[in-house]
């Protein structure tokens, strides 16, 4: 399939943040990654789900959530990684960019989350609930996300390794707070970052599948 790549910087509040855009020639929608703690734009795992998306005809959006002056102040303190907040608000701007600036075309948007990457995607689909039509997380934390999970109406994908007892635990609180629109599905003998022979390919199909069902359900954004 035929994808264009771009590198850009994109404006969140009080930040440029730079992101790496790929579009196919006729996006059927646009997914935007919330990377994990200590992670970034370049995550091999999440680069791997986006190519998956890509031959799906899906386009992409991987972005540095923190600032260079501020990912050497996490380096130091780990703090920033951690707030849900800020990350999400910076999604928020994100997705109505997208919204706005449509360099993906008038197509719908999803989120993809992992680890705590998926609290904040979470807590941004509950603030653009008109914006994201379907979230999906990849071993993440969903449970951060707080009084934001029961105001989210994004149908949402909970991916977890079945190997990661603790964080399947967490996911089982984050869906009961979730009713009617969070499924979980367990990846057996998974850990949490499905390094396992085949385990990352099967996130990025059920992701995929995910997406394509559920964003052409949303209108195109206004």
């Amino acid at each position: 399939m035929d994808v264009r790549s771009s590198e850009v910087t994109i404006p969140a509040g009080d930040a440029e943040l730079p992101a790496d855009l790929r579009i196919p020639a006729e996006p059927a929608g646009v997914v935007l990654f919330a990377h994990g703690s200590g992670s970034s734009r370049h995550s091999p795992r999440n680069v791997a789900v986006a190519h998956v998306l890509n031959r799906r005809a899906l386009g992409t959006v991987l972005v540095d959530l923190l600032t260079p002056a501020e990912e050497q102040v996490d380096v130091r303190t780990a703090e920033l990684r951690f707030d849900i907040q800020l990350l999400a608000g910076r999604l928020a701007a994100i997705v109505d960019w997208l919204a706005n600036a449509r360099p993906f075309g008038p197509v719908p948007i999803g989120l993809f989350g992992a680890s705590t990457g998926a609290a904040a995607a979470l807590v941004a689909a509950a603030a653009r609930t008109d914006r994201v039509g379907a979230v999906v997380s990849r071993g993440g934390r969903p449970d951060l996300a707080g009084p934001a999970l029961g105001q989210v109406r994004a149908p949402t994908l909970l991916l977890v390794g079945g190997l990661d007892e603790q964080v399947i635990t967490l996911n089982e609180q984050a869906q009961a707070a979730m009713p009617e629109i969070a499924e979980l599905r367990i990846v057996p003998g998974a850990t949490h970052l499905f390094e396992e022979p085949g385990a990352l390919e099967q996130v990025a199909d059920a992701a995929a599948e995910w997406f394509t069902t559920h964003l052409h359900r949303t209108p195109s954004p206004a």
